[in-house]
């Protein structure tokens, strides 16, 4: 595994630029949850240090950051291949702003694929919204993938190996939209509605139960759903906003029914949508990515970070012992080191 430090052979104890002592690691957590946790841009987290009376650049933030996601590779790359490795994942993506080594910007994408059985989630950074992005990430899934109608994905479902699962709440976004200019879509939204009143009764039952109360109780609905859609089918303009949402309940409506035919799967993938929220609230203060380099950074960080919130441990406490540990640990046993793995064999130890 690479050291926290691209030169000198330091081992992971020791810290960059000169700093030595066994607070390395804690200060390099720090930095790193303050950018990617408490979303502060690192020449704000520069004026901190100073206000303390330790001057810091943020060319000395940003040098570090590289060196601790550089350090943490290898377990990034384990992470990505346990996700891939589960039969059921959630995906969305967000645009983020990307500065241009040639001058200019342009807008990148961070997608996130959340693994909601397992607990732990993934983060990926691509220059573009084209399809090639999750074609790589998902090359060896196979199983079932929740997602909105991004028509990137369908090559994936065309493979045979990837069962597409829609989700409900974009369907219902959509009527939502539309009660604004048009009364009809109050009938749908409410069959919608009662849909997720069933996820919310199952909420606390295991998949075998969950899918029995849906057998009962769903089904029922999604075929007064569907008299409703092919009503409106007749009698909406096409190009009204009503249309537009019975247009994508008509497309997704094979991939919308399929959450009832197993109890391990959620009616819609807001869950990997919300974890795009931290994303969202730190690009109101970063606004940017320095590079597509950076932005890379920033999805394998995200995805140790968030991981670690899936499962309730305190990420920085969890960074502090990784990077304590990483330059000198076996690559063989790189899962004791993902969030997951280090909360089962180490976290009893650090917190020792």
């Amino acid at each position: 595994m690479p050291p926290l430090s691209r030169g000198g052979g330091r081992s992971a104890g020791a810290a960059p630029s000169g700093r030595e002592g066994a607070g390395g690691e804690g200060l390099l957590a720090h930095v790193v949850i303050s950018k990617y946790l408490d979303h502060l841009p690192l020449h704000r987290l520069a004026g901190i240090f100073a206000r303390q009376g330790v001057e810091l650049s943020r060319s000395t933030l940003c040098d570090w950051v590289a060196e601790v996601a550089l350090a943490l590779a290898p377990i990034g790359e384990q992470l990505r291949r346990e996700i891939t490795a589960a039969t059921y994942l959630q995906t969305d993506d967000t645009p983020v702003t990307v500065l241009d080594e040639r001058g200019g910007s342009y807008k990148g994408r961070l997608w996130t694929y959340l693994d909601p059985l397992g607990q732990q989630v993934v983060f990926d950074a691509t220059p573009t919204h084209e399809r090639d992005g999750p074609e790589t990430v998902l090359a060896a899934f196979q199983g079932a993938l929740q997602a909105d109608a991004y028509s990137g994905y369908d090559g994936l479902y065309r493979t045979g190996r990837i069962l597409e699962i829609g989700c409900w709440a974009q369907a219902r976004r959509r009527f939502v939209e539309a009660l604004m200019s048009d009364a009809q879509a109050t009938l749908m939204v409410a069959r919608i509605q009662q849909l997720y009143q069933v996820e919310h009764a199952g909420a606390d039952l295991d998949p075998q139960a969950r899918g029995a109360l849906r057998r009962d109780q769903s089904v029922p609905v999604l075929a007064q759903i569907d008299a409703v859609r092919q009503d409106l089918a007749r009698t909406v303009l096409p190009k009204s906003p009503l249309g537009d949402a019975v247009r994508y309940l008509t497309n997704q409506w094979t991939a919308l029914q399929r959450f009832v035919d197993d109890g391990r799967l959620a009616i819609d993938n807001n869950r990997a949508e919300n974890q795009l929220r931290v994303v969202a609230v730190g690009r109101k203060n970063w606004l940017f990515a320095g590079s597509f380099e950076g932005a890379r950074r920033a999805a394998l960080l995200y995805s140790l970070v968030q991981s670690c919130k899936l499962i309730d441990i305190p990420p920085f406490d969890y960074l502090k012992d990784v990077l304590l540990r990483v330059a000198t640990h076996p690559q063989r046993l790189i899962g004791q080191l993902t969030p997951k793995g280090w909360a089962s064999t180490f976290r009893r130890e650090a917190a020792a």
